[in-house]
């Protein structure tokens, strides 16, 4: 235990003397105080409230409308002017040709002419992928020519206008989980996952190659057992990699609180509301995810001889976690994450941090699905840590040709 303490410490003050590490830590926490305050910096460079409206729609984008009947255009123009709150919609004079040169120009942004009540021709100088004018057109045109036609069969501009404008109430009662809700901040967690695993990973097992390397192992590996030495730096790597996390979105929730009435918004709120019971378990998942797998890059470092080696021998333990991952992004993005893969991935060791975390967020899972999950996960963790200390044992001792995995474990168990 006193070896394990000694270079556990160790291990955690080459981290935080780690400038790379250091200076990622503080961009990200500046990023995210900088992205929080936003709505308050937009806030200090705007004009004061008491600035007449017309004076703000001259900076709005125009948009024309043209008729040869005055009483369309007109008619179009007042109820264009409530659906596109962000132009500032004026009736054209002249002709169609004048109509296009304006948009050419830049004069104005989009141009709808009128051919009858029911038909248009949509005028745009570059068209936006992300264009919906027309589908708001559509449904404006409609409820204008509804209305028209309701007035001339008898029915009173009042009476129709009720009828048009009727709203349906409705409630929806979620007796499981609801996926909408929870999607955001199980994406955010299952990538954060995602990145501190393949990094810090990558870190362990290339702190190992560089030790082994420059023969410094050779020494260590006759002062200290392989258990303590391999436990104390998957462990360094795990405390200094929550740690990074707890920072980041620490950070970012204290701001949130700050600035919540600035970022009154339900999407942004639904991040941040994170429940209790899915915060331990992200947790729980969280570091066993990242200790099986730490073990494993620990392990897989100590059988390399340069850094050179380390990108390919890591490649097949980069590929499962990477697969691991893309099942359960596409199962989220069904929207059906109870399907036969994702069942099977939340009980294998290697999947189950994220899949089984994915389906406790977005379903409704069984406790003792969960408690079954979990402890595979704790026993396999134990298991391959205790495994990986004796590869790195005998991975270190190594050097020349990188070794196969196999030739390694039949040296591993000729030596129990």
């Amino acid at each position: 235990m006193k070896q394990f303490g000694k270079i556990l410490k160790f291990e955690l003050k080459g981290y935080l003397r780690n400038k790379i590490f250091v200076g990622i830590t503080v961009f990200l926490v500046v990023a995210i105080a900088i992205v929080m305050f936003i709505p308050n910096i937009i806030a200090a460079f705007e004009t004061d409230g008491d600035v007449e409206g017309d004076v703000n729609a001259a900076y709005l984008p125009t948009m024309l409308i043209f008729a040869e009947d005055d009483t369309l255009s007109s008619t179009v123009k007042e109820y264009f002017g409530s659906a596109f709150s962000d132009h500032n919609v004026q009736v054209a004079v002249g002709s169609i040709e004048d109509v296009k040169e304006a948009i050419i120009s830049g004069d104005a942004e989009c141009a709808f002419v009128m051919n009858s009540a029911s038909s248009y021709t949509y005028y745009v100088n570059n068209l936006s992928m992300y264009d919906i004018n027309t589908e708001i057109a559509n449904t404006v045109l409609q409820e204008i020519y509804r209305i028209s036609a309701m007035i001339q069969h008898g029915i009173t501009p009042e009476q129709a206008g009720e009828i048009i404008a009727v709203q349906i109430e409705s409630n929806t009662e979620t007796l499981g989980k609801d996926q909408i809700q929870n999607f955001f901040y199980t994406y955010i967690m299952i990538f954060a996952l995602y990145m501190v695993i393949l990094l810090y990973g990558q870190m362990v097992a290339t702190n190992v190659a560089t030790e082994k390397s420059s023969r410094a192992m050779e020494l260590l590996i006759t002062s200290a057992k392989p258990t303590s030495m391999m436990f104390g730096k998957v462990l360094a790597s795990c405390i200094a990699g929550f740690s990074q996390l707890v920072l980041v979105f620490g950070t970012a929730i204290l701001l949130y609180n700050v600035n919540r009435n600035a970022l009154s918004n339900p999407l942004i709120a639904s991040v941040f509301d994170i429940p209790l019971e899915l915060f331990i378990y992200l947790i729980i998942f969280f570091i066993l995810g990242f200790l099986i797998y730490a073990f494993m890059f620990g392990a897989i470092g100590s059988t390399a001889s340069k850094l050179e080696d380390i990108n390919t021998s890591v490649m097949p333990i980069t590929f499962l976690f990477i697969i691991a991952f893309m099942v359960v992004m596409f199962s989220m993005s069904s929207g059906s994450v109870d399907n036969t893969a994702m069942l099977v991935c939340s009980y294998i060791p290697f999947t189950s941090p994220m899949a089984m975390f994915t389906r406790i967020c977005m379903s409704t899972v069984a406790w003792y699905e969960i408690a079954v999950s979990i402890a595979i996960l704790i026993g396999a963790t134990v298991g391959i840590g205790v495994l990986s200390a004796k590869i790195y044992r005998v991975g270190v001792l190594l050097y020349g040709t990188p070794p196969k995995l196999g030739a390694i474990l039949k040296t591993v168990f000729k030596r129990q």
